[in-house]
């Protein structure tokens, strides 16, 4: 199974490079069958020069451009349009994530689940450096989150999770244009009745470049993502979930 990690990038210049070498390492040491698609989403610094001469350099490693309006969500989902795997993660290009959580994940998706999530708040998994008020901020709109669906998954805003190709096109079309695309395809796949499990995973805040997140532009487009999908499972009487196979 090929598995792409998709990794969106806006001016990430002072990290690109590393975190694309590290995830390709730690996938080549496992042998494991990749490719690393880059999104340039619009980058102003030399972003898109680094990623030029790594993918000259190295043939896993290529990238598209994102054409405007840039930003996360469109980003991601120009990679999940293009991708060439049977599996795929989304991963930061700030080094936030762990390559070794890649190899854990895909190694537990050939098990035969169809998503594999990850959560930093569970026994094995871990933050560092995580500022105060976003970990606050995470920590209610996950209780949130868990509480409406009547769940037990506990960190759904996590980036960090893994599909196979027949999961992701279950859940087309996309929505979101930002961060709460984060949140559309673990709650689209829960909701259609795609099968799961939950692995514990590190994220560690950057060291360069400026995050991307912002918390005030933010609320109202999770909880739109939120409830779309929460009217969804109340309403849509089945009519998107997986179809099992005769």
């Amino acid at each position: 199974m090929k598995l792409s990690l998709i990794i969106p990038a806006h001016n990430e210049e002072g990290c690109i490079e590393e975190t694309a070498r590290l995830h390709h390492s730690a996938l080549t040491g496992e042998n494991i069958d990749h490719e690393i698609l880059v999104v340039n989403d619009n980058s102003l610094d030399n972003t898109e020069n680094i990623l030029k001469c790594l993918e000259k350099e190295i043939e896993e490693i290529r990238y598209v451009n994102n054409s405007p309006p840039n930003g996360f969500g469109f980003a991601v989902r120009k990679g999940l349009n293009n991708y060439s795997g049977d599996a795929v993660a989304i991963v930061m290009a700030d080094g936030s994530d762990s390559p070794q959580d890649v190899v854990r994940f895909y190694k537990k998706l050939l098990s035969g689940y169809d998503c594999v999530f990850g959560s930093r708040f569970i026994k094995g998994g871990a933050t560092y450096d995580y500022p105060k008020v976003k970990l606050l901020v995470n920590r209610m709109a996950n209780f949130f989150i868990k509480t409406l669906f009547t769940f037990r998954y506990n960190d759904t805003t996590n980036a960090f999770k893994m599909y196979t190709r027949e999961t992701l096109d279950g859940l087309r079309p996309f929505l979101s244009h930002h961060f709460n695309l984060t949140v559309e395809l673990p709650l689209k796949a829960i909701t259609r009745g795609y099968n799961y499990t939950v692995l514990p995973n590190t994220w560690k805040n950057r060291t360069t470049g400026e995050a991307k997140l912002k918390l005030k532009e933010m609320g109202s487009r999770y909880l739109f993502i939120v409830l779309y999908c929460l009217i969804e499972k109340w309403l849509s009487v089945g009519d998107y979930r997986k179809k099992l196979k005769s």
